[in-house]
């Protein structure tokens, strides 16, 4: 079957490691039931041969992603990430105003006991720590910077639920699937009667926006960052113009 046209785009790529810039609705690898959904890896290894994963994006997450080009150099980019030497960074667009504008959540993630695909707080999940920093305050969200030390299953989406402040957008552990400018301009929004509103922004609000390690066989310290797409630039250019 034929895949669909939105590309993931390539930040850098030498001899032995490959960084993209997933796009939100894409695979990070192959659907186990629908290898012809889009994916990153499929991608990848049309346009190089042979690739491997490093870490993976939840599909509705957009963001920076590291590919090997070697079993050498997907080995150690792997023990790099299992030993947390790698820094990866997300922006976050959350609801409501945090009284600390820096802070750690460390509480263990398990998977959901009946709900396939869902996890949940639990004394007896995996250990997983997120650290964040708010960058820019609106009226009702805030826009943060969140460093993981671990990488569980969902671990920003629900750390932010167990402080009481979820995603902006998040159908699952959130309130909303959608944000619609007026839900910010409010009553002075004018809506066109005949036409439905569309909303700015129909997924996570969650961003994998840096990455910092060291070149698997170079040892240089590499440092990437991948650039907001479209719906989430769209979403905090409203809340500058209105959410203040």
């Amino acid at each position: 079957m034929k895949r669909t046209k939105q590309k993931t785009d390539i930040i850098f790529a030498d001899d032995d490691i490959i960084i993209a810039n997933k796009p939100s609705g894409v695979l990070s690898i192959p659907d186990r039931f629908s290898s012809h959904k889009a994916n990153t890896l499929a991608q990848l290894r049309d346009q190089y041969g042979e690739v491997f994963t490093v870490h993976r994006l939840d599909r509705e997450t957009s963001g920076i992603l590291c590919y090997a080009k070697t079993a050498k150099a997907h080995k150690i980019l792997c023990q790099q990430f299992e030993k947390r030497k790698v820094e990866k960074h997300y922006l976050a667009l959350a609801e409501g105003r945090f009284l600390q504008k820096t802070g750690e959540v460390n509480k263990p993630i398990a998977n959901h006991p009946h709900i396939p695909g869902r996890m949940i707080i639990a004394k007896s999940g995996k250990e997983s720590i997120s650290l964040y920093t708010v960058k820019e305050e609106f009226k009702n969200y805030t826009l943060l910077d969140v460093e993981i030390k671990t990488g569980r299953m969902h671990q920003i989406r629900i750390h932010l639920k167990s402080l009481g402040q979820p995603l902006a957008i998040d159908p699952v552990y959130g309130k909303t699937d959608a944000f619609y400018l007026s839900k910010v301009k409010m009553k002075t929004y004018r809506k066109n009667r005949t036409e439905e509103e569309k909303p700015l922004m129909s997924r996570c609000t969650l961003h994998a926006f840096s990455l910092k390690f060291k070149h698997p066989i170079t040892g240089a310290e590499m440092y990437f960052e991948a650039d907001l797409p479209k719906d989430f630039r769209a979403v905090l250019n409203q809340l500058r113009k209105w959410g203040k």
